[in-house]
């Protein structure tokens, strides 16, 4: 894609607002022809019922002339507490811009990059935009995944799973923000674990997917603390995932997992960020895979 100079004087480049939906939805259709306008208007929908952040753009950013929407990219921004303060991250969605447009498409992504306390995240980047990402300064935090078998893990006998509940009295041995996370992401449809083990209590969050062209059911590893932590508690995962009748997990990894019965998988998934502060592998909460789906 082109490197941008400034805008024709008759379009624009501006935060997508409610009113806009119908023609947002007509440009994303138009670019993403395999998705219904029903997945888009969900995804709008999730995304007005999320707490807004500062002043930043409740749904992303649109390219208009003569009042018809030509370009869209959809954001997702999260607050993140920490022990050295908040982290703001937004993960960048849905880059769609009409053919005769796409040299000011980029517009789009380079005016939400000028924030340098962000990190924002690409997570599905389409494989002609690669270059673009490289050029807009964004890295990889994941250039891989790994499917492994949680149940072939070793458990310690002293090891419990349970599902995450708000009255289950174990939620209060994880910090608020952990809390919150699990208790979001169950609303969203994904299965929110804590493990017990040796009187701590380790947080998980999965994500039903199909893998190996949608032949196989498995769950993607959306959040856990480490990809340590995801090894130490696989095998009691695992049998708890049993019940259920899922055998395999998937998790964003640069290399094999230490502990972890699988395979290494390079090149799948990749996943890229920019800014101070890479997520940590096996942390895609509030990405657009939760919000909008698969």
């Amino acid at each position: 894609m082109a490197v941008l100079g400034a805008l024709p004087p008759d379009v624009l480049c501006r935060p997508i607002r409610q009113a806009d939906w119908e023609g947002v939805v007509d440009c994303l259709c138009r670019g993403f022809p395999e998705r219904d306008r029903s997945y888009w208007i969900q995804a709008l929908t999730r995304l007005s019922q999320r707490p807004a952040v500062a002043d930043f753009p409740q749904y992303g950013l649109a390219l208009e002339k003569a009042d018809r929407i030509v370009g869209v990219v959809l954001t997702l921004y999260t607050l993140y507490p920490g022990q050295e303060g908040d982290e703001v991250r937004c993960n960048l969605s849905s880059w769609s811009v009409d053919a005769e447009f796409r040299p000011y498409g980029a517009k789009l992504v380079t005016t939400l990059l000028k924030r340098r306390d962000v990190t924002y995240t690409n997570i599905s980047p389409a494989p002609a935009t690669l270059k673009a990402n490289w050029a807009l300064g964004f890295r990889p935090f994941s250039t891989g995944q790994f499917a492994f078998l949680p149940a072939f893990s070793s458990a310690q006998r002293s090891c419990r799973v349970l599902e995450a509940r708000p009255d289950l009295s174990e939620m209060a041995m994880l910090p608020d923000s952990e809390r919150y996370i699990l208790s979001e992401h169950a609303a969203l449809g994904c299965l929110s674990l804590i493990c017990i083990c040796d009187g701590a209590a380790f947080p998980f969050i999965l994500m039903p997917r199909r893998i190996l062209r949608g032949l196989i059911p498995s769950y993607q590893v959306i959040y856990c603390r480490s990809l340590a932590d995801l090894s130490r508690c696989a095998g009691a995962v695992g049998r708890f995932l049993l019940r259920s009748g899922f055998l395999l997990c998937v998790v964003d990894a640069k290399e094999p997992i230490a502990g972890l019965f699988g395979w290494y998988r390079p090149n799948r998934g990749l996943k890229y960020f920019k800014g101070p502060r890479p997520p940590s592998l096996g942390d895609l909460t509030f990405t657009e895979l939760v919000m909008f789906g698969p």
